[in-house]
């Protein structure tokens, strides 16, 4: 059975540590560097509505189900978006990478990488998943492309599956990791971050 509770990660650039009500106007900040909320593949919050967005979170984390974090580049201790482990599977050993969002002028940065990096480690290394799965809008191909070049595997796309805030039908591709894959993976992963 998975034990898991809030925790900090870091690496030299970068910081994930647990999700607060204190970070709201952080957030609303970070959502606004490229008004997030007007994708169509994503779901992020316009800034007014963070403090629910943020207290949902909490709520879900109260429950067992997720686990979500402010997502924070260490120069200048500066709030860049946000993530979480999220559908845990406590009983199976695993877990969900997701609601991953970014700042628009930190996409395609650092960011991403080390944040999935140090979620991915805490992920095997500590908690001891038996997989990782990573979901998103079957239509985002920046968003895939970067699953992909994890190294996860498409397990396969849940057709109608989700409807987004805006009304359209969400088809989702579903992506893992699995225990045997994640050496390679870090490996992988490390020569990136150096």
């Amino acid at each position: 059975m998975l034990h898991i509770e809030p925790v900090t990660l870091s690496t030299d650039r970068l910081t994930l540590r647990p999700l607060s009500l204190a970070d709201v106007p952080a957030l609303g900040l970070a959502a606004s560097d490229g008004e997030l909320w007007e994708k169509k593949t994503t779901t992020v919050p316009r800034p007014e509505d963070f403090e629910a967005y943020v207290q949902k979170a909490l709520e879900l984390q109260a429950s067992g189900l997720a686990l979500p974090f402010a997502t924070v580049v260490n120069d200048g201790d500066r709030v860049v978006g946000s993530t979480r482990y999220m559908n845990i599977d406590a009983a199976n050993h695993r877990v969900e990478i997701g609601t991953t969002w970014i700042a628009k002028s930190w996409q395609r940065t650092f960011v991403n990488t080390h944040a999935k990096f140090l979620m991915l480690r805490h992920a095997f290394e500590s908690l001891g998943c038996l997989a990782v799965e990573i979901r998103t809008h079957a239509r985002n191909d920046q968003s895939r492309a970067a699953i992909e070049r994890l190294g996860a595997k498409l397990d396969g796309i849940l057709r109608q599956h989700m409807i987004m805030p805006d009304g359209h039908v969400r088809d989702t591709a579903v992506y893992s990791i699995v225990r045997e894959e994640w050496p390679a993976v870090k490996a992988t992963l490390e020569q990136r971050l150096g």
